[in-house]
């Protein structure tokens, strides 16, 4: 196995692979709605003050520096879960093993905030209440892996009184209900102005919610192959 330092570059690595393709999915399918998003409220608010970094800017350079910032970061944390889970889940490989991670770490993070609070596009959200927003959004990150790691231990300790594979039923069932009532009791925020186009809405919510999937799948995916590369070269070498 690699020293968690060796592991901790690669993955960032990874991650910085991740960042590039995140950024040509975003900049191919979801800067469309964002500039029809643009134009909406263009049409709508009153003329103020020019922005400071042009929409050229924002939609380039500022993108991929978001996207390469965001894969290199948990590209380090996800090489680390990764180390931690490797060998302890099963009979499972480099690769299996890091698909799962990469699974888990897209459902916790991504998809189970996105399902109670979707990204929207620019002129769909106020000033006023973009703390609270955020706040929300990152309490329901929490709650998800919290839950994660709940229903990770639920299903650890039931392995030897109903088997593996129901040990992990009643975990993945224990996480869903959780998730179900934190979804439930978390206040909704419904701001989307009246005329907006649900097709725009509907567009770049995919291309949101798209781009972390491509994310995810590269960190999965990628960091499993290049360990598994490394674990080959090692056994080759001390052959």
């Amino acid at each position: 196995m690699l020293s968690p330092r060796s592991l901790l570059i690669r993955g960032m690595l990874v991650g910085l692979a991740a960042g590039v393709l995140a950024f040509g999915f975003a900049y191919l399918v979801g800067e469309g709605p964002i500039d029809a998003a643009i134009a909406f409220e263009a049409a709508h608010a009153e003329a103020g003050e020019p922005a400071l970094v042009s929409r050229t800017v924002q939609s380039t350079f500022g993108l991929l520096t978001a996207t390469l910032v965001y894969g290199v970061a948990f590209g380090g944390i996800f090489s680390m879960v990764f180390a931690a889970a490797y060998g302890r889940i099963g009979r499972l490989g480099a690769r299996a093993t890091a698909a799962l991670v990469g699974l888990a770490g897209f459902v916790t993070v991504a998809l189970v905030p996105f399902l109670k609070y979707p990204a929207n596009p620019p002129a769909t959200g106020s000033e006023d209440t973009i703390g609270r927003r955020t706040s929300l959004y990152f309490l329901m990150v929490v709650i998800a892996l919290a839950t994660l790691a709940l229903a990770v231990y639920i299903g650890r300790s039931q392995v030897a009184r109903f088997g593996a594979w129901n040990a992990t039923l009643v975990a993945a069932g224990a996480f869903v209900a959780v998730i179900v009532v934190a979804h439930i009791l978390l206040p909704p925020i419904e701001e989307i102005p009246e005329g907006f186009s649900p097709l725009v809405l509907w567009n770049f919510r995919l291309a949101s919610l798209g781009t972390q999937v491509v994310v995810w799948a590269a960190l999965g995916l990628g960091l499993g192959a290049v360990v598994e590369r490394d674990i080959r070269r090692a056994g080759v070498f001390s052959a």
